[in-house]
C-alpha cells in the first residue's frame, strides 16, 4: 500500500487526475454553446465538475471568480497532502497566484471594491491594504498572513511587479536541492518563456500561446517520473484549465445576451 504523503502516493494521484481531464471534444462543444446553464450542464457532466461547486446560471461573474479562486486553494492544498511535508511550504504558497491581481491592484494604491469583501482570503488583503504604519501590519498574524504582508509592502514601497517577489518567495521554500530535480531547469525556463511571450508588444494569440505550453507541460509530466517537479506541473496544467473554464463563463456571465460569435 502506498503511503499518503509520499511521491509514489502524490504521482498515482496526478496521473489519475491527469487521466480524466477534458478533451478538446468537450472544450469545442462550451465555446459553442451560447447560454451559461447550459455550459454549466456540460461541465458539471465532466472532470471540470470539481471547478463548479457554488457556481449557478445567476451567480454572476464575481461569484464565479471567487468560486475559482476558491476551488484553486482547494487544489493546491490537495496536492499538498499528497507530497512529502518537506514540501507543502512551497505547494500551499501557490494559493496566492490567484490572489496576486488583488494583490497588484493594492499596491499600486488602488481602492478596495465591493466584491473583494465576499471572499474571505480577500477581505485579508483589504485588511493589508488600509493605510498604516507597514511595521505595525507586518506584526502577528499566521504566517501566510505575515507572508502577504511582506509581499505587499515589498511591492508598495518599490513600486515592483508582484510575480518575481512571488517567485523569490517560492524560491526559498522550497526544500534543499530542489533545483537540481529538474524544477529551475526545466519548469521554470519553461513557464519563464511563457511569460515573456505573452508580453510582447505586438498583438498575440493569446489562447494560442496557452495551448503551445499546455502541450509542453503535458510533455514535460510524460517525462518526469516519481519526482517532486510532477506536483507543480499538474498544478501549472489546473491552472490553465481554470482559467480556461474562468473565460468561459465570466464572458457569458458579463454579456448574456448574445455576446458570444456565432
Amino acid at each position: 500500500m502506498i503511503a499518503v504523503g509520499s511521491l509514489e502516493y502524490a504521482h498515482a494521484r496526478i496521473w489519475a487526475r491527469h487521466g480524466q481531464r477534458p478533451g478538446e471534444a468537450l472544450w469545442r462543444r462550451i465555446e459553442t454553446t451560447r447560454d451559461l446553464a447550459a455550459v454549466l450542464e456540460l461541465a458539471r457532466g465532466s472532470a471540470l465538475a470539481c471547478w463548479l461547486e457554488g457556481i449557478g446560471p445567476a451567480a454572476g461573474a464575481h461569484g464565479i471568480e471567487q468560486a475559482l479562486r476558491r476551488h484553486w486553494r482547494e487544489r493546491v492544498g490537495e496536492v499538498a497532502t499528497w507530497m512529502p511535508p518537506a514540501w507543502a511550504a512551497a505547494i500551499e504558497w501557490c494559493t496566492v497566484l490567484a490572489d496576486l491581481p488583488v494583490l497588484q491592484y493594492l499596491a499600486r494604491g488602488g481602492a478596495s471594491l465591493p466584491w473583494m469583501a465576499a471572499d474571505p482570503r480577500l477581505r485579508v488583503l483589504l485588511d493589508l491594504g488600509d493605510a498604516g504604519d507597514a511595521g505595525d501590519r507586518g506584526k502577528g498574524g499566521p504566517p501566510e498572513v505575515q507572508a502577504l504582508r511582506s509581499l505587499l509592502d515589498t511591492a508598495r514601497g518599490g513600486r515592483h511587479d508582484l510575480l518575481p517577489l512571488w517567485c523569490a518567495e517560492w524560491h526559498r521554500r522550497l526544500p534543499l536541492g530542489a533545483a537540481s530535480q529538474g524544477i529551475d531547469t526545466q519548469l521554470v525556463p519553461l513557464l519563464a518563456q511563457h511569460a515573456s511571450a505573452f508580453a510582447a508588444p505586438q498583438a498575440v494569440d493569446g489562447w494560442g500561446l496557452r495551448r503551445q505550453l499546455q502541450s509542453r507541460l503535458v510533455l514535460l509530466l510524460r517525462r518526469t517520473l516519481v519526482e517532486p517537479l510532477t506536483a507543480f506541473v499538474y498544478l501549472a496544467l489546473s491552472a490553465l484549465e481554470c482559467e480556461r473554464l474562468r473565460g468561459e463563463l465570466v464572458r457569458r456571465a458579463a454579456f448574456p445576451r448574445g455576446g458570444l460569435a456565432p
